[in-house]
């Protein structure tokens, strides 16, 4: 047990209410290590309150059910925040107003926002990091816990495909298996199930990629496509990952209108270019490889396509 862990433990030990937050457009992992975090806490902890809180995401309702925010959850309470690097992004709290507040996070480090901060960009996810807590501690990992951090790992290293996927990480997943008898092939289901019209979707946007003149490949869409196929910006913005092994395309892009925001949603991967400093040019960030962006207007599109087709350049060249 480091003194890091023995001091996020202990904080977690110390407060009768705890409220676990994550990042606003909550993914598997953002929605895995705070669902899982709470019954990990639950598990060792029953007589405390524990509220997992945000804005629900439907399409991600199996991985568990969220808590309703309350004013006075506030007061003399515990904070934890997963999956989020910077305050702006939190989902629906503010950390000064709490007791105690703490930040969980694989992001490369943006700006402090918690009183105690575990950042550890070599991670996976944070639902990684959990379960490691877990295991370094005193804290209980049941079944339930373990589902919920499974779902959330697969998902951001997208079925152990990613880069920042290490032999910590084959690791830690052995252990949860090993531990809590975890049946991890069934699911899958749930995270890889896709309507007939996100399908079609998905054709759609193979159909009308586009590619730069250096390889960034992308597309813009906009609110009338969204309508036809009846699919958000988020789902959008999740499709990113099926085009990963494009042969002489280093880099690519989802621009989605989100009608919700009235902005334009962003996912953007890479191959080699790094990203994520140009990402954060456009009011987004991210890991090295894997970032995203909110947009003004589909003409700031245009804008930053062109920096990233320079990067795919540039990294040719380094390449050669």
């Amino acid at each position: 047990m480091t003194k890091l862990h023995k001091k996020i433990y202990n904080k977690i030990k110390q407060y009768d209410r705890i409220v676990i937050a994550r990042h606003i457009g909550a993914d598997p992992d953002a929605l895995g290590s705070t669902l899982g975090l709470k019954e990990i806490i639950k598990a060792t902890f029953p007589e405390k309150e524990v509220y997992v809180v945000g804005h629900p995401v439907a399409k991600f309702k199996y991985i568990g059910e969220l808590d309703k925010f309350s004013e006075e959850y506030y007061k003399d309470s515990l904070l934890i925040v997963t999956d989020t690097p910077d305050k702006a992004r939190i989902d629906g709290v503010d950390p000064k107003k709490f007791a105690y507040s703490i930040k969980i996070d694989h992001h490369p480090f943006i700006e402090q926002v918690c009183d105690l901060e575990w950042v550890d960009d070599t991670a996976s996810s944070a639902s990684q990091m959990i379960m490691e807590l877990a295991f370094e501690t005193k804290l209980k990992i049941n079944e339930l816990a373990a589902k919920k951090l499974y779902i959330g790992l697969v998902a951001d290293t997208n079925r152990f495909l990613f880069y920042y996927t290490t032999s910590k990480t084959f690791q830690l997943v052995s252990r949860l298996i090993e531990e809590t008898n975890l049946k991890f092939a069934e699911l899958y289901t749930e995270l890889y199930m896709r309507p007939l019209r996100e399908v079609k979707f998905k054709g759609y946007i193979a159909d009308h990629l586009k590619v730069t003149e250096h390889g960034f490949g992308y597309l813009e869409i906009n609110e009338d496509i969204l309508e036809k196929y009846e699919v958000d910006a988020a789902t959008a913005g999740n499709m990113v990952n099926d085009f990963n092994y494009i042969e002489g395309v280093y880099s690519w892009g989802i621009f989605s209108y989100d009608k919700q925001n009235n902005n334009i949603r962003g996912s953007i991967r890479s191959r080699g270019p790094i990203i994520n400093n140009i990402a954060s040019n456009y009011n987004g960030g991210g890991h090295v490889y894997a970032a995203g962006v909110r947009l003004k207007d589909f003409d700031e599109v245009k804008s930053i396509v062109k920096d990233l087709d320079i990067a795919c350049e540039k990294y040719q060249d380094e390449s050669k």
